[in-house]
């Protein structure tokens, strides 16, 4: 007697359109080109990790490394379908997602590959260019202060002068948006010596 088909229902949401535009933007490709994994590295690549965390990010509204895996186990046949039979909910484990954390860290790699994905998106859309925004902004919180960490005390735009904060300069394409260059730095940083380095950052890419 021929066993019944199984029948799976997964909640794919937004899942496949976010799938598709992150990698028509070219995101993986471009992380495994800056930011080459080592050779032990099995399954899915760096660049494919991430393509299936930023879905979960945007999808989820949660940045949590802890609940991916869970995450990508409810769409196992919706991720196949993305990256091919041989994914395994393991890919997106929470101590994988760590080492790739680490992985990006790397400031020049990334500075590199940032400016690579500004030039493609860019290049593809057809974005203009005219206008570029410059913003500061910092976040502070009850964060333990070391000599050299990011959190430090500093003037306090959220009004908590005893609390430690970083300081995050944003440069965006305007009226899109879009983030084109970031720098963080701790919060005992002014805001004025930060400008110039993010211009130059942003103009590489251009």
């Amino acid at each position: 007697m021929n066993k019944p088909n199984e029948i799976r229902v997964e909640p794919v949401a937004d899942v496949p359109l976010l799938l598709a535009l992150i990698r028509q933007m070219g995101v993986a490709q471009l992380l495994n080109q800056h930011f080459p994994t080592h050779g032990h590295w099995q399954g899915l690549s760096l660049g494919e990790v991430c393509e299936a965390w930023l879905t979960y990010m945007l999808s989820q509204a949660d940045h949590r490394l802890n609940q991916v895996e869970e995450w990508a186990d409810s769409l196992l046949y919706t991720l196949m379908t993305h990256f091919g039979p041989e994914v395994r909910s393991l890919d997106w484990q929470d101590d994988r997602l760590a080492r790739v954390l680490k992985a990006l860290s790397q400031d020049d790699n990334w500075q590199v590959f940032e400016a690579a994905l500004n030039q493609q998106l860019i290049r593809v859309y057809q974005l203009p260019t005219r206008i570029v925004r410059l913003d500061s902004t910092s976040a502070s919180g009850y964060w333990e202060i070391t000599e050299d960490g990011l959190f430090q005390l500093g003037h306090s735009k959220d009004h908590r002068p005893d609390l430690p904060q970083f300081k995050v300069m944003l440069a965006t394409l305007d009226p899109l948006g879009m983030p084109l260059a970031v720098e963080v730095v701790g919060g005992e940083k002014a805001d004025d010596p930060l400008y110039w380095p993010i211009i130059q950052k942003y103009k590489s890419g251009f």
